[in-house]
């Protein structure tokens, strides 16, 4: 795939704008989000050039089924993050309507409708011209995965890492999560981030409750308020936004340990903190 050179820095603002439309400069996809059951979003990616369109994930057969009707579309192919049945339920009624390959987690396969094949670290998945890595990140489930296009600094996180927030750990220890973000972290700061639930606006009151100084987290909260209140999404992000707003993220900083009082404490211990405040949080 021809490379168009480096791509202009990108403000909140223009990744939102970006994001709602599903063109970004110079990427030779386009991405729709649909909001289906409460707030899980279904994920399309489609390649022009080749026809070929994925969906992250499948929450809802007929909403995804209906979009692809109005974008034109043809669904080749479904990628599972996990096994939960809100980002499985699709599966099968999508395969049987389209006859697209289903892919899931290794750890998880037993678990995945109408899987046709299993991916864990270091796997690779031809995409459009180019490759979609997988990722293992355990924490949510055992088995979790993400999806990510280095080429086009792509994520697709699924419920591990959320806009201001993470995924509850339903499986395992706060460790295994711990070191699931981390790795995430660790990527490009430019990277865009598609979640597997628009739910920032719930994460963002409670992420200023343990980081109330936080000045990038303020504006975050307001930008969201008024994506809100225009009835727009909420997301992609990018990892350094969530470096610099996510507290889940940012176990490691010594302004967030300070603040809820654990200043000596290892980033997984504060990790852990954060996330059983979050699930006692009203």
């Amino acid at each position: 795939m021809t490379k168009q050179g480096p791509r202009p820095r990108r403000t909140n603002a223009d990744l939102v704008e970006s994001g709602h439309r599903g063109y970004f400069p110079g990427m030779p996809f386009i991405i729709d989000q649909t909001i289906c059951r409460t707030d899980n979003v279904a994920v399309l990616v489609h390649d022009p050039a080749s026809g070929e369109t994925i969906a992250i994930d499948a929450p809802d057969a007929e909403a995804i089924a209906a979009r692809l009707r109005e974008r034109g579309w043809r669904l080749t192919a479904i990628l599972n993050t996990h096994r939960h049945h809100d980002h499985v339920a699709g599966n099968a009624a999508l395969k049987a309507a389209t006859g697209c390959t289903i892919v899931g987690p290794a750890g998880e396969a037993e678990a995945i409708p109408a899987i046709d094949g299993a991916v864990g670290e270091g796997d690779t998945i031809a995409f459009g011209g180019t490759t979609i890595d997988v990722l293992e990140t355990p924490g949510h489930t055992m088995g979790h995965i993400v999806y990510r296009i280095p080429s086009e600094n792509l994520a697709f996180v699924g419920d591990v890492m959320f806009s201001l927030g993470c995924g509850r750990i339903v499986e395992g220890a706060a460790e295994a999560m711990w070191g699931s973000l981390a790795k995430l972290a660790a990527l490009p700061r430019e990277t865009i981030v598609y979640c597997g639930h628009d739910n920032t606006a719930d994460n963002g009151r409670f992420a200023v409750t343990v980081e109330p100084h936080n000045i990038d987290l303020a504006a975050r909260v307001a930008e969201v308020a008024a994506l809100r209140r225009k009835g727009l999404p909420t997301t992609p992000t990018t990892i350094g936004q969530e470096q610099a707003t996510n507290p889940f993220l940012r176990a490691g900083k010594r302004r967030l340990r300070r603040a809820i009082g654990m200043e000596d404490a290892e980033p997984a211990a504060v990790f852990a903190e954060l996330r059983r405040r979050k699930d006692a949080f009203a």
